[in-house]
């Protein structure tokens, strides 16, 4: 992976904030351009054919999986979100997808366990395979950014610990309902009326 190298005002610490967002956009290009367009199509596949799609992960990025899976609902995809009351059981030919950049965040093993028991097909989109999650996903996508690790093989970044992981796992995913929207834009119609109207 290309690093990005540092301007000599980032060196002292006074970019501007266009220098910040160019600095941001280029770090997630570097990590996004080594990503396997095979891998991302077989990620695609594995959603459309699944019964329903489960999601965990926590904190930052269980925010950016529920926006994930916001846009495939929108799609009129089955979609559920591990840990609210209206999700059922997950069963055999389901799919459950988490998102973790250390690969070891305790709920979300959890989840990737409890899938496996229940037969179920279990994807990470990871930071670090060198992890629990890691060895016991069926698959996993591999995201080399920056996680609260801070391990020493980790990617050089200006920005705080984590948000090159969780910002490229937002810019890949987008690409993913992207890429969906273009698949299933004749059968879904508007996906204005899958938009919440009760806010």
């Amino acid at each position: 992976m290309r690093h990005l190298k540092p301007t000599v005002n980032a060196k002292a610490g006074k970019l501007t904030i266009q220098e910040m967002i160019e600095a941001i956009l280029e770090e997630n290009r570097c990590l996004l351009q080594n990503l396997s367009d095979e891998a991302a199509k077989d990620f695609i596949e594995r959603i459309l054919n699944a019964k329903s799609i489960f999601f965990s992960a926590q904190g930052r990025a269980g925010f950016i999986l529920r926006c994930f899976c916001m846009r495939l609902m929108h799609l009129g995809l089955q979609v559920y979100f591990c840990g609210e009351t209206i999700t059922p059981a997950v069963v055999s030919d389901d799919l459950l997808i988490v998102l973790s950049g250390s690969g070891e965040t305790p709920s979300t093993l959890e989840a990737v366990r409890s899938a496996k028991k229940h037969n179920a097909i279990t994807y990470g989109i990871l930071g670090n395979l060198d992890s629990r999650i890691a060895s016991l996903a069926d698959i996993s996508i591999h995201l080399p950014g920056t996680t609260k690790l801070c391990r020493d093989c980790e990617p050089h970044s200006l920005q705080m610990a984590g948000s090159l992981f969780e910002q490229s796992a937002f810019l890949f995913l987008e690409a993913v309902v992207m890429s969906l929207y273009q698949k299933r834009k004749k059968d879904v119609g508007s996906v204005s009326s899958r938009h919440t109207v009760i806010e």
